[in-house]
């Protein structure tokens, strides 16, 4: 594995890689790797030839400035681990790489539909900070496919409703939520857990999980404040539980008027945030 940190050395080597008709497959990180980014890894490198992952905290999605002093650092680590897993090129850049100066940061996108629930009334201008990061990455690299994991379902769907708005040739897929064995959602803030926190924390799935199986005997009104109740345990505090359209991300009024349906969570485990969901029809 070739490591590159000037957005000029990747793109030259990219380049080479187009000119020998290779497809490229592209998965953006912000680092502390886990199984299931290894599963985003192990998508790409199936279904193209060439795999590209980068490892850049971006300052511009984090609203909370303790929480961006605090996300884990573990390039080494990271890099062992991409290369164990087979992925050709890691790009680590500079924040000077991604955003250097005199260069426009923002994208003219409207998301406002897809924000006004779950994480964008929580995260002020987060999502903003998705789309910009994502949009000049994808630049830098031009992949055919881009990865992301369902578990952050309201971002990969704005960068879904970006790559069509904004007509760009790289295919989104998507790849299943990978799970501890407790079914806690694989995320790099696991590691920030206090032992005990972290032993109780599987209340997040076991919360979804209770929400499908009772999916068709009550009102999703009824569900979230449920879950909400369940969720609401010592230093546990849940910010939102929502049961939403799949496609629109509008709260479900009616389960029965709706194709695809998810739950969403976000829930203060201590000191640290955590997301999950769970697609409870389709």
């Amino acid at each position: 594995m070739k490591t590159y940190k000037t957005v000029a050395g990747l793109q030259k080597r990219l380049g080479m890689e187009r000119q020998q008709g290779r497809t490229i497959g592209f998965v953006p990180t912000m680092g502390a790797l886990h199984q299931g980014h290894m599963s985003l890894i192990g998508l790409a490198e199936a279904e193209n030839d060439v795999t590209v992952a980068s490892v850049f905290v971006n300052p511009t999605q984090f609203n909370d400035k303790s929480d961006l002093d605090k996300y884990p650092r573990t390039l080494k680590q990271d890099s062992a681990f991409l290369k164990t897993h087979g992925c050709d090129y890691l790009f680590a850049p500079t924040t000077e790489q991604i955003y250097p100066r005199g260069e426009s940061e923002s994208i003219d996108l409207d998301i406002s539909t897809l924000t006004q629930h779950m994480e964008g009334p929580n995260r002020p201008g987060h999502f903003e900070g998705v789309v910009q990061v994502v949009h000049r990455l994808l630049s830098i690299v031009e992949p055919d496919k881009l990865y992301m994991g369902q578990k952050d379902f309201q971002q990969f769907s704005i960068i879904a409703h970006m790559l069509k708005t904004l007509k760009m040739k790289t295919m989104l897929r998507v790849c299943p939520i990978i799970r501890e064995t407790d079914g806690l959602a694989m995320s790099s803030r696991n590691v920030r857990l206090k032992p005990d926190i972290r032993a109780r924390s599987r209340i997040l799935y076991e919360s979804l999980m209770k929400t499908k199986a009772t999916l068709e005997k009550k009102s999703p009104q009824a569900l979230e404040k449920a879950a909400l109740k369940s969720l609401t345990i010592k230093d546990f505090k849940p910010e939102y539980f929502k049961i939403v359209d799949g496609y629109t991300l509008v709260p479900v009024k009616d389960v029965s008027q709706h194709s695809y349906v998810v739950a969403c969570t976000a829930v203060w485990a201590g000191n640290v945030r955590l997301i999950d969901n769970m697609i409870l029809k389709s």
